[in-house]
């Protein structure tokens, strides 16, 4: 019997066969979906244990997991401008089980200031939502004896390469800052790369740097205990009473800081959906709203589409960023392996 590729013949036989496999794929897909979750979910999160991030990530995890019947497993990648993590994403089979929370870091500044990235912020990436904006501060440990923006310039101007500063890397978002800072103020202050906000922050603390600017919720605590103090916000929060705004404190380097899920290229439709309905929920719950702007973060929610055409702006905005830091393009190097 002739087949019914031959029957229907030329053309019309080729694009009825492409229709037959494409149904038969939407229709696998879809009862994949159907199934999924069937076991335990790995989230890449781009920053080390104890950040802000970290916190809301796992605090997110453990409600997510019984309204999708598995659990989340959080793997922390953090450090080198979180380049190692979103490698680690892109190479990560597409089925679903490997989601990764990347940042402003991967998709806006990365691909504007490293040629030879690892990875390809437009097409190794499926955006799942975007989750939540940082408010961000600058902060000092309480030693140092400075209180506001202007006494650190005094401080600064005196002591130009006096002081250390701590960023997530070379070229990071929080390295453009005090690229800016150097700029501005003519001195050398020196940068010291960390995996993540927490190990900022308590370095802070100790007074092994001296100058941070991060989100908010990894200070919390150490402003409790009184050994860091707040000499910015981003933006005015309940948390922080009487700071002046980054405007306020004469600081024009303006804020960026935001997190969104992404999945590897590939991970089929059906589940991006199922995991982007899932996350927007959470984001929108006044519940977990009211926590996370206990974390001094605001809620987004933005669905796929609307988190592909915001990085497209982002980036353009990042534009800006670099051209006040004066960072300069550079060959991205993989960080040795010890």
């Amino acid at each position: 019997m002739p087949s019914p590729i031959r029957r229907l013949g030329g053309r019309a036989a080729f694009v009825a066969f492409a229709a037959s496999i494409t149904l038969a794929i939407v229709a696998a897909s879809s009862a994949a979906a159907a199934e999924y979750p069937d076991r335990p979910i790995r989230v890449v999160v781009a920053i080390a244990a104890g950040s802000v991030t970290d916190v809301i990530a796992r605090a997110s995890a453990a409600e997510l997991s019984p309204r999708l019947g598995q659990q989340l497993v959080i793997e922390n990648r953090g450090g080198a401008n979180g380049i190692p993590a979103a490698d680690a994403c892109k190479n990560a089979r597409p089925d679903g089980y490997t989601i990764c929370l990347l940042n402003h870091g991967h998709f806006s500044f990365n691909p504007l200031q490293f040629n030879k990235l690892p990875y390809d912020p437009d097409s190794d990436f499926v955006p799942i939502a975007h989750l939540y904006f940082l408010i961000e501060g600058v902060f000092v440990p309480t030693a140092l004896g400075v209180n506001t923006f202007a006494e650190l310039k005094a401080l600064v101007k005196k002591n130009p390469g006096g002081l250390n500063y701590g960023t997530l890397g070379p070229g990071s978002p929080p390295d453009l800052f005090r690229q800016w800072l150097n700029r501005e103020l003519g001195s050398n202050i020196v940068g010291i790369p960390y995996r993540g906000g927490g190990p900022i922050a308590q370095a802070l603390a100790a007074n092994q740097i001296q100058v941070a600017r991060m989100g908010i919720g990894n200070f919390l605590g150490l402003l409790q205990a009184g050994t860091v103090k707040p000499l910015a916000t981003s933006a005015k929060t309940p948390l922080l009473p009487g700071v002046p705004d980054l405007a306020e404190a004469g600081i024009g380097f303006p804020s960026f800081g935001w997190w969104g899920m992404v999945a590897p290229k590939g991970t089929p439709q059906p589940i991006i959906d199922k995991l982007s309905a899932e996350l927007i929920r959470q984001a929108k719950d006044p519940k977990f709203a009211e926590y996370l702007q206990r974390q001094a973060v605001r809620p987004s929610g933005m669905t796929p589409a609307e988190f592909t055409a915001f990085i497209k702006t982002d980036r353009a905005r990042a534009k800006t960023f670099l051209a006040l830091s004066g960072a300069p393009m550079k060959d991205y190097k993989p960080p040795e392996k010890k």
